[in-house]
Formats: C-alpha cells, sequence, structure tokens
C-alpha cells in the first residue's frame, strides 16, 4: 500500500479515496479516545483511560499535517490536560449542539465536510457523522452508528481505534511509510 509498510487490517479503495483529503479529523472523547466508563471517587473527581497508542498515533498524524480536535458533550480537565499534552488546538468540550460546534470550525478553518472526518460511537454523534466527509465508528459503537459509518475501526473506543484512524489517513496520504522509517 505505501512502500512496503502495510496496515495490519484490509480496507477498501472507498475507504482509503474518502481518506485521502482528510485535512481535520474530529473525535468524540467517551467511547472513542476512551472505553467509555467513567471513573468517579468519593469526592466526585472524574477519572478516564486514555490509550498512549491512540495518543500517539494523533502525534504522527499531526506531524504530517493534518489538523486533530475533539467535540464532547462532557466537560472534564481531564480532556483540556490530555488534549493540551497532545498539542490537540480545536477542543469543545460541553457542546449540548455537537452540529453547531462542528460547524462553525469547520468554517473557521475554511474547509468543507469532505476535508473533515469524524469518529463517534453513541447515536448523539450521528448528527454530525451524517454531515462529515469520512464518518467513522469504533467497532463497540452503537449498532445505529455503525450503520451510517463510511468505516468501522476494528478496534474498540479507547483500545487502539483512534490509531487505527490516523494510519489509515497516513496511509491514504502517502505518509505512513515514511512516518514508520523515522522507527526503523
Amino acid at each position: 500500500m505505501d512502500g512496503g509498510c502495510t496496515l495490519p487490517f484490509d480496507v477498501t479503495r472507498t475507504t482509503l479515496d474518502r481518506a485521502v483529503g482528510i485535512k481535520l479529523v474530529l473525535f468524540d472523547v467517551d467511547g472513542v479516545l476512551t472505553d467509555g466508563r467513567l471513573f468517579v471517587d468519593n469526592t466526585g473527581e472524574e477519572y478516564k483511560a486514555f490509550n498512549s497508542r491512540d495518543g500517539h498515533g494523533i502525534k504522527m498524524l499531526q506531524r504530517n499535517g493534518v489538523e486533530v480536535g475533539v467535540i464532547t458533550g462532557r466537560t472534564s480537565r481531564i480532556v483540556e490536560h490530555r488534549t493540551a499534552e497532545l498539542g490537540i488546538r480545536h477542543v469543545c468540550q460541553g457542546c449540548v449542539d455537537k452540529v453547531a460546534a462542528y460547524e462553525k470550525l469547520i468554517s473557521q478553518l475554511g474547509l468543507e465536510a469532505a476535508q473533515v472526518a469524524f469518529t463517534g460511537d453513541d447515536v448523539v454523534d450521528l448528527p454530525v457523522m451524517l454531515r462529515a466527509g469520512f464518518a467513522i465508528a469504533v467497532q463497540d459503537a452503537h449498532s445505529l452508528v455503525k450503520k451510517y459509518a463510511h468505516w468501522v475501526t476494528p478496534s474498540a473506543g479507547g483500545r487502539g481505534a483512534a490509531r487505527e484512524l490516523c494510519e489509515l489517513i497516513m496511509t491514504a496520504q502517502g505518509s505512513y511509510a515514511a512516518e514508520m522509517q523515522r522507527y526503523l
């Protein structure tokens, strides 16, 4: 596929064609960048687990010229911390209307829907997924979300799904092999 470095999962030409022009990848957080579980201690402090390989995939994707953002209905200091750590500049938390946040962001960046990917896991993500040029569902997403996705990741949310998407986009855009060569 890309100079001898191939993805560890099968992907169709149609999916690669959708990914080739992506300039912005947006993720939901709970159930996509995490496994969806929320841990809350006796003081009300919330904890989430993020996958380090997903994080590295996001950094590689950004290094190869693709912007990354999150649109999430919840508000969390943990998300603030994790997105800052990953250099994600486009962060919309507490979004009651995810479509409005999506439309505002792509307008600010001067992008068309065909240049935007959105990854979701639950029905609240469908309104944005239906507007994005490349709609992705994580493996353990709600069945309706999977039905309307252009691609379903091999892995579950918080378990490598974001990394798979990042590598798919880099493959489609021809940067995956060079990125992997950095480590050889």
